[in-house]
């Protein structure tokens, strides 16, 4: 139990500090976005900035919502004591999912590595609203367990924009590969940490229900 707060905790923290610095970065310190779009070479789509900025501002916003009310969900806390609060909670969540995947679906064309990451973006929304969905789909037939499984499925998606940085990072400063295709290795390979990261928390959590 002490080991599921501690790791709630950790969760608390790196949400917040995420969300906090997607913030000031994309609203504050570079709103026009000049050092991500400086990666941009090559488009074979005409870039209308003030429009992709403007959907940029949107996905952002959504997603960090998502991952506030998900993180709030997570909390055994809040749903002992207000299952109301839970449950408008998690539709918001679902919103803000379905809000972040149509902007992402309008910027997957201008992706950094061109068509290939285009691709990657566009199985990546497809695989997130499924998995979302299908939580929705769990709890409506009052399936508790699969449910919060699923969400757990879901949420792991909020660190997308993390997770592609800090391969693409990996590869483009510590292995020395030029910056699309680092960017293009972060999309898939983000991909694959999403889908198998879950399921071993899920199967560890698992272990420690049945062994306590």
């Amino acid at each position: 139990m002490k080991k599921r707060t501690s790791l709630y905790l950790l969760l608390v923290c790196v949400s917040i500090l995420f969300i906090l610095h997607a913030l000031v970065k994309n609203y504050w310190i570079d709103p026009g976005a000049s050092g991500f779009l400086s990666h941009k070479t090559g488009l074979k789509r005409e870039l209308n900035l003030p429009v992709w900025l403007n959907v940029m501002y949107v996905h952002v916003a959504f997603a960090c919502v998502a991952m506030a009310t998900g993180l709030i969900n997570f909390s055994n806390r809040i749903l002992e004591r207000n299952r109301r609060l839970h449950r408008i909670n998690g539709y918001v969540y679902i919103v803000s999912v379905l809000l972040v995947v149509l902007t992402s679906g309008y910027m997957a064309p201008y992706a950094t590595g061109g068509k290939i990451s285009s691709m990657g973006f566009n199985l990546l929304n497809m695989i997130w609203l499924v998995i979302t969905i299908t939580a929705l789909v769990q709890i409506k037939r009052k399936r508790i367990i699969r449910h919060r499984n699923w969400m757990i499925r879901s949420y792991a998606f909020c660190f997308t924009n993390m997770l592609i940085h800090l391969i693409t990072s990996l590869f483009h400063q510590g292995f020395g590969y030029v910056y699309p295709t680092s960017y293009t290795i972060g999309v898939y390979g983000s991909i694959a940490l999403l889908l198998v990261i879950p399921d071993i928390i899920i199967r560890t959590n698992r272990k420690e229900l049945v062994s306590g």
